[in-house]
């Protein structure tokens, strides 16, 4: 992606996903000309139970390369994990998350810039 040098927008975006049970999920699939900021992302655990949380970027959706962000976080039951690090995607990177039980709600804060 070229550095941008025109007008573009910048809006303050969220993603999210209700219930998720022992799945890799996509939250963000990045569009080219487009930078994300992600501000922060939140697992909250619904049914007390324990789980182990992971966070993943998918490098210009390749499937093959994968940059783990966060590994092996436990998440007792009924607790909230907020991970506030400022990261960038870009292009068609994916922001991909899993947890290894049922019913893990996922919400992302970020911004979307676009540069088309």
């Amino acid at each position: 992606m070229a550095i941008p040098s025109g007008s573009g927008t910048e809006v303050l975006k969220r993603a999210y996903l209700h219930a998720n049970s022992d799945a890799w999920v996509t939250l963000i699939t990045g569009v080219a000309n487009h930078i994300y900021t992600i501000l922060s992302v939140c697992a909250i655990e619904q049914v007390d139970t324990d789980t182990v949380i992971y966070i993943r970027v998918d490098i210009s959706a390749a499937g093959s390369n994968q940059i783990n962000l966060l590994v092996d976080q436990n998440l007792a039951g009924k607790e909230t994990f907020v991970w506030n690090d400022k990261f960038v995607i870009t292009g068609t990177d994916k922001l991909e998350i899993y947890n290894d039980v049922s019913n893990v709600d996922w919400y992302v804060t970020y911004i979307d810039q676009d540069w088309t």
